[in-house]
């Protein structure tokens, strides 16, 4: 009696497994990134038809009532006027090449607005005035 075996080892990779997680991960991600609030402050920019492509890596704001506040770890933090250059310190030893950009409500003196950019000049760091798009 010649009696074969049947079992063949199969060789091929199954990828139903590897799209399901890909899918997972799609989804969380798209999921998280509508949570991510880059800027609660609620400013009117003043309004430009000029923009730029540099990417501000965090950013300084100045609200109507005079009130600073600083981007650190995504969250909107208050600070005095004085801790602001601190802060620019800070900024700077992690990257040199760091973009800071200036949220300033439209009504805000543009004193405060130099007195930010003045810290931002004596530190040398590059610094962008954020304006809202012209209708």
């Amino acid at each position: 009696m010649a009696l074969k075996r049947r079992n063949k080892v199969e060789v091929t990779f199954s990828m139903s497994s590897m799209t399901d997680i890909v899918f997972l991960l799609l989804l969380f991600f798209m999921i998280t990134s509508t949570m991510v609030a880059p800027n609660a402050l609620k400013l009117l920019l003043p309004q430009s038809n000029n923009q730029t492509v540099a990417k501000a890596i965090t950013t300084i704001s100045i609200t109507a009532d005079l009130k600073f506040y600083v981007n650190e770890d995504g969250d909107q933090k208050r600070v005095a006027f004085s801790e602001i250059e601190p802060f620019v310190q800070r900024v700077i030893k992690q990257d040199e090449e760091t973009y800071i950009a200036l949220h300033a409500d439209r009504t805000v003196p543009i004193e405060q607005v130099v007195n930010v950019m003045n810290i931002a000049k004596r530190n040398g760091v590059k610094m962008i005035l954020a304006t809202a798009p012209e209708e």
